[in-house]
């Protein structure tokens, strides 16, 4: 298989990226993770086979099981277990979205109605932490012990992550550094191990897992804080969820919080006292809306999502060029980029 050159690697940056054309040198390998996805949602609970089936139908991005394959293929990996390992990353990312729904009474996911609000909140949350306590019980047939504490580990760290937002929900005296440790845990820490249970499939030194532990957290970052970004500059039919979501729901996000702390004393207390309501009117998200565009707010919040995509292609530059290390190079941009 023929590695990108740099000039291809640039241009193929300067034009929209998409994932089918970023995916094309690991396309069978995700085929195949799609396949033990289906396997996942087979079940003699026919309850249990018909949610799953739900679930797993919309694929999303699939950019945590990318991550695992790339990564151990950039050390030359020719295994099968990727397969595997790859599938119940991504289940414990999809019993992760399930939790989040249900705590923030989401009714749409993915262009299509939630779980929570098509089977209601019961069989909602059990249907989470079925998914969770399977996928580290499937994880005990990796042949490394080391992976499967990575999982165990983060699925932890993903869970205290979701309870140190729900308790901080509507704090509009958040600040910055616990939006960080809220989004490093909830998220950009799955992105890592994915990252890094690839490196240790690639028999990877020490070090070398350090760097892709890095990348991932770096790499998670920015795909949380541009997807924090999106509630507020993205589109209801792009998105596949409403504009505005995440602050309807109480989340104080890095624009609001960077709103809050710079803007002046009149806006601050404006915005205090249209979050205050539950259910505000859309004339009231538009003022949001445009005090956020005239302060900064989504420049500084672009800037700092950049910040993390700048340091994630950095640390991914000093692996030998192959053609993986060229995808793990142009994800970040793509991340950056995104529309959804």
């Amino acid at each position: 298989m023929r590695t990108l050159t740099r000039s291809e690697i640039q241009s193929l940056l300067g034009k929209k990226i998409d994932l089918k054309s970023l995916y094309d040198n690991i396309k069978n390998d995700l085929y195949e993770v799609e396949e033990q996805l289906k396997l996942f949602s087979r079940s003699k609970n026919k309850l249990i086979s018909e949610v799953s089936s739900y679930l797993f139908k919309n694929s999303g991005k699939r950019i945590r099981p990318a991550l695992l394959v790339l990564c151990s293929k950039l050390f030359g990996y020719k295994g099968k277990e990727h397969v595997l390992l790859a599938a119940l990353v991504e289940t414990i990312h999809t019993a992760s979205l399930i939790h989040d729904d249900i705590i923030d009474d989401s009714k749409v996911r993915r262009g299509r109605e939630s779980v929570h609000a098509r089977w209601g909140p019961n069989v909602t949350v059990l249907l989470g932490d079925y998914l969770y306590i399977k996928s580290i019980n499937l994880s005990l047939q990796s042949q490394h012990n080391q992976i499967i504490r990575i999982l165990t580990e983060i699925s932890a760290r993903m869970i205290e992550g979701e309870l140190i937002e729900y308790y901080m929900s509507g704090d509009l005296g958040i600040a910055e550094r616990d939006y960080l440790e809220i989004i490093n845990k909830k998220t950009a820490s799955l992105f890592s191990a994915a990252c890094h249970i690839g490196g240790v499939l690639g028999e990877a030194s020490e070090k070398e897992r350090n760097f892709l532990v890095d990348y991932g957290i770096n790499l998670g970052m920015s795909f949380q804080v541009v997807d924090d970004l999106l509630d507020y500059t993205g589109e209801t039919k792009t998105l596949g969820k409403p504009t505005l979501s995440d602050l309807k729901e109480g989340r104080i996000t890095l624009p609001l919080i960077y709103t809050l702390k710079n803007d002046g004393k009149a806006n601050r207390k404006f915005i205090t006292k249209i979050l205050s309501k539950k259910n505000f009117e859309e004339d009231s998200q538009k003022e949001i809306l445009c005090i956020l565009k005239s302060n900064g707010a989504l420049e500084y919040t672009y800037k700092k999502a950049k910040e993390f995509t700048e340091k994630s292609k950095e640390i991914i530059s000093q692996f030998p060029q192959s053609i993986h290390r060229d995808t793990l190079t142009i994800l970040p941009d793509f991340i950056l980029k995104r529309k959804k």
